[in-house]
């Protein structure tokens, strides 16, 4: 990726404007400084168009590494092909990146692991094929065993471990955490609620409240974290379900067999639930709902005492990221008290 031109185009500037303020930056002048004292130098970019230009080439930077690490891994494993590593190449987000990586990240033991340890991958690739011409049952049989480490009991027990690999590998599709990472956050809810209806707090008007993802401000955002670390409410994200349960059945199951589908269903909606659904709504509260908010309290650091605190110092994040929980209750109090 030409991380300049991408600058450029992301900020409507000049590749020679990017050029020179990255020259700057990596010569250790802080924002303020270029902005004030270097506008011969950058084509006069204000302080604004500076600090976007410095995140996003922190960002990049660290993306292209990342796809060398995420490249080197797989490869080491000997399972690169070229349309994996042209997708990787491709990626503009570390989100994505992530994503085409999971399914050959190293992973802690799973149900999935533990099933195809007791050899139950052929029986899941046997659903997924949806190809079968009688009840499951009768196949499932043939996996029961009794040997040490590989115990299964039941064909029922064969079953319920090949559908916990098939939804690992369907939590593990790129496409598909994507779609419904993307609805979630911009048709999706956070919904607050009181763990006790009848305590008195500052947080009230947060004990049954609701509002979309994509729109809730910073402050109300603050204010809402800070409720739930006091252990007044309960926070969740509100996503599309049935939607998103639609979505996925649509893209799984191709051919309506009366004895994989059911089986498929029950795997997809587990997928959803105990896999996917967990992991978008940890990226979505700290990713990007957490950027938003803490691109306010830079803004509220910066207005309120004329110090661009972030882009002063190299630790000048690590200070912001340890006063976080404090600062936030005084923008909290200071919006909403």
């Amino acid at each position: 990726m030409d991380i300049a031109k991408k600058i450029a185009e992301e900020l409507e500037i000049k590749v020679t404007q990017v050029e020179a303020a990255v020259k700057l930056i990596d010569e250790g002048c802080t924002i303020p400084f270029i902005a004030r004292y270097r506008k011969e130098v950058t084509g006069a970019l204000n302080d604004e168009q500076l600090r976007n230009l410095d995140e996003r080439l922190k960002y990049l930077r660290n993306l292209e590494d990342r796809k060398t690490q995420v490249l080197a891994s797989i490869e080491e494993q000997g399972k690169l092909t070229e349309e994996l590593k042209a997708a990787i190449t491709a990626a503009e987000t570390m989100v994505l990146v992530e994503d085409l990586y999971r399914p050959y990240k190293q992973k802690r033991r799973t149900r999935a692991t533990i099933a195809k340890e007791k050899g139950l991958e052929p029986l899941a690739q046997f659903i997924y094929a949806q190809e079968a011409t009688e009840d499951v049952e009768i196949k499932a049989a043939e996996f029961i065993s009794d040997e040490e480490g590989k115990e299964v009991a039941t064909a029922q027990d064969a079953i319920a471990g090949a559908l916990d690999i098939i939804a690992e590998q369907i939590s593990d599709v790129a496409d598909y955490r994507t779609y419904i990472r993307d609805i979630t956050f911009k048709e999706g809810k956070l919904v607050a609620a009181a763990k006790d209806a009848e305590a008195e707090s500052v947080y009230e008007n947060y004990y049954d409240y609701n509002e979309a993802i994509a729109s809730i401000p910073g402050h109300r955002i603050l204010a809402i974290n800070r409720g739930e670390n006091e252990k007044f409410l309960t926070i969740k994200v509100e996503a599309l379900e049935e939607r998103i349960l639609r979505y996925l059945e649509k893209q799984i199951i191709t051919n309506d067999n009366e004895y994989t589908t059911p089986y498929l269903k029950e795997c997809i909606a587990d997928a959803y639930d105990r896999l996917i659904a967990p992991a978008i709504e940890r990226e979505i509260r700290n990713n990007e709902i957490v950027i938003d908010v803490r691109k306010l309290l830079f803004e509220f650091i910066d207005t309120a005492t004329a110090q661009p605190v972030k882009a002063a110092l190299p630790s000048a994040q690590k200070i912001c990221n340890a006063f976080f929980d404090k600062l936030s209750y005084c923008v909290f109090e200071l919006f909403c008290g």
